[in-house]
């Protein structure tokens, strides 16, 4: 079998993985809608990641996250993945999320595809820990053009941002530590300014599309 339809194998399982472990830590363990959608926010972004060692060509790897604008879609309509879903109807940022993962994977991977990877680790891991954070610890709160936000949550977007970016360049890309590092915290800084103007879910695509394109000019 061609390595690609391997990586669409794989792809499928790994994210229905998430998705179906995500829906039984919420009603195994009686956790908040809201803990349980990051899981999965942060577990499926991370694929990103995965298609990297999977995929050598983009129209296979723009599959899965196609795919996923269509099922979230039919997901946030009848709610079915419970574990994912926002309570707030009209937020459709599960949504966004899958079409910045196609956007990215389209643009990037036939020339340098680590620069989609930059936005998705932000995306993944930076706004991922600043809800968390924020929702758990915010007790410090701004507002920037009517996007309520806390300081706590903006700092977890910071730091977790910073060490995703850093890491992914630093491990997978030729960059040294250091100069990964340095990138990081420039593009940590830009993903974290435009998650703070960012609501309803658009950061879900703002984030991702706006931090590669800063690395792109990098």
């Amino acid at each position: 079998m061609n390595n690609n339809w391997l990586g669409l194998l794989a792809s499928y399982i790994y994210v229905f993985g998430v998705l179906f472990l995500g829906e039984g830590i919420r009603k195994g363990w009686k956790l908040s809608a809201e803990f349980t959608r990051k899981f999965v926010h942060i577990g499926v972004g991370n694929w990103y990641i995965l298609a990297l060692f999977l995929f050598t060509d983009k129209i296979f790897a723009i599959i899965p996250p196609a795919t996923f604008i269509i099922l979230n879609y039919v997901s946030y309509r009848l709610n079915i993945f419970k574990s994912m879903e926002m309570e707030e109807k009209g937020n459709l940022g599960t949504i966004y999320f899958p079409i910045s993962l196609s956007v990215l994977v389209w643009l990037s991977w036939d020339t340098v595809p680590h620069l989609g990877g930059i936005g998705i680790m932000a995306m993944t891991w930076g706004d991922g820990f600043a809800a968390i954070v924020g929702q758990r610890w915010g007790k410090h709160f701004y507002s920037i053009f009517g996007n309520r936000k806390s300081v706590e949550g903006s700092l977890a977007m910071f730091a977790f941002s910073f060490l995703a970016i850093a890491l992914f360049l630093g491990v997978l890309t030729p960059l040294g530590m250091g100069d990964a590092m340095a990138r990081g915290f420039i593009l940590a800084l830009i993903a974290t300014g435009v998650e703070a103007v960012s609501g309803a879910g658009l950061d879900n695509i703002l984030v991702p599309l706006v931090t590669s394109g800063a690395a792109l000019l990098m």
